[in-house]
């Protein structure tokens, strides 16, 4: 061996180590922790014999100085859930005064540049509201570059769900309640009612997004029979994340699924130590990040910083919280209510948090559906490969006569 090699191999080490040790200092199972840690923090290594620490921070603060994303802002207002919990939302309307130029290469910058469509479908009455969603532990900045291409062509809602971003801490989960899907798409009917009351929609999630757009179906079918008019789905799931692997081993995941829980139970009630820990293990978290969040090993670094940010603002109460609904959600039952509207279903096949599987799985429910497979791309596909995910959406809306087409 080496001996860079090996001098990796013992940073990967000492890395794992301390990760696992300040786990244990804040009294609880860092062996899991260890586990999930493993694999980034041999990419880790290499960049710590080479880089140093105060040159990494510099990095990192020259990068949120300079990047523009999550700048977008739009018209703020809160809905208020059934359990008082308050939601933040914006809304960007269409200039009325601005022609919306047409979707596509030569229009509003969202086609692929390689190829001319002209897709048919139903028309919608009246001007159309397109409402995101975003997915655990991010916000509604996520769909930045999305935002940014549909600004001032179509009616947008953007919102934070509940103890995310700018929306308030859930109160039924601050009184013990457990969080369930359900509950989100609860939210989502809130926030349509509030932001969106009347109209045709258009409705987008990501992830936990596209699982609380499902919650929606399953208890408002008449809202979507009456006034759904397309819907896209984007590195989602409709039941069964219990058997995620993660692309770890057998061994391992097993024994993360029989601990990680409680740990972050424990993790949850010690809320400051933890955040502690966390800003103590940057280089740590950064390789999780990038290893569960993209695919390709060319990420812009200013969007991979751009995830971690988001992730990292999500406290870890937050995270301890929601990560049983997960396992507990089932919403295959709920997909046929958008059976009669255009439907976008696309992944990244190196998704290893939402396999690409589970939206063929979709699919199979919906089978006049588009079911995109994004090559060499991972979890966040839509900040990852923005260009496509917002040239297949671009598709979409001009299916439905949403915004102009490009000229044939």
């Amino acid at each position: 061996m080496s001996e860079t090699s090996a001098g990796a191999g013992d940073v990967a080490a000492t890395a794992t180590a301390a990760a696992a040790a300040g786990w244990r200092r804040a009294g609880f199972a860092g062996a899991a922790i260890g586990v999930l840690a493993a694999g980034a923090a041999a990419g880790v290594a290499v960049e710590r014999l080479t880089v140093g620490r105060g040159m990494r921070k510099k990095a990192r603060l020259a990068l949120d100085a300079s990047g523009p994303y999550g700048s977008l802002r739009g018209r703020p207002g809160r809905a208020v859930a059934d359990d008082g919990t308050e939601l933040y939302y914006e809304v960007d309307e269409v200039e009325p005064d601005t022609a919306p130029a047409p979707l596509g290469p030569q229009g509003g910058g969202a086609g692929s540049g390689s190829r001319r469509r002209r897709l048919f479908g139903r028309k919608v009455p009246g001007p159309v509201t397109v409402v995101f969603s975003h997915g655990y532990c991010l916000s509604q900045d996520s769909w930045h570059f999305q935002r940014a291409a549909l600004r001032g062509l179509v009616r947008t809602v953007h919102w934070d769900q509940r103890s995310h971003g700018r929306s308030g801490r859930g109160r039924a989960q601050a009184e013990g309640v457990p969080l369930g899907i359900d509950q989100l798409g609860r939210d989502l009917k809130a926030v349509i009612d509030a932001a969106a009351p009347e109209g045709p929609l258009v409705l987008a999630g990501h992830s936990m997004g596209g699982m609380t757009m499902m919650a929606l179906a399953d208890r408002y079918p008449e809202l979507v029979r009456d006034r759904v008019a397309a819907v896209a789905f984007v590195g989602t799931s409709s039941g069964k994340l219990g058997e995620v692997n993660f692309g770890l081993p057998v061994a391992g995941v097993n024994a993360v699924r029989r601990v990680l829980p409680g740990v972050l139970r424990a993790l949850g009630s010690q809320t400051e130590l933890v955040e502690r820990g966390r800003r103590a293990t940057t280089d740590l978290f950064a390789g999780l990040v990038k290893r569960y969040s993209f695919g390709s090993r060319d990420v812009d670094p200013a969007v991979s910083r751009f995830a971690e940010r988001l992730i990292e603002a999500t406290p870890i109460d937050v995270v301890a919280e929601f990560y049983p609904a997960f396992t507990e959600h089932d919403k295959s039952a709920a997909l046929p209510a958008f059976r009669d509207v255009p439907v976008l279903i696309l992944a990244g096949d190196k998704d290893l948090v939402t396999p690409s599987t589970h939206s063929e799985a979709i699919a199979d429910r919906l089978p006049d559906a588009e079911l995109v497979i994004v090559p060499d791309a991972g979890h966040l596909v839509m900040l990852e490969h923005p260009q496509t995910v917002t040239d297949r959406l671009a598709d979409l809306l001009v299916r439905i006569g949403a915004v102009p087409g490009e000229a044939p």
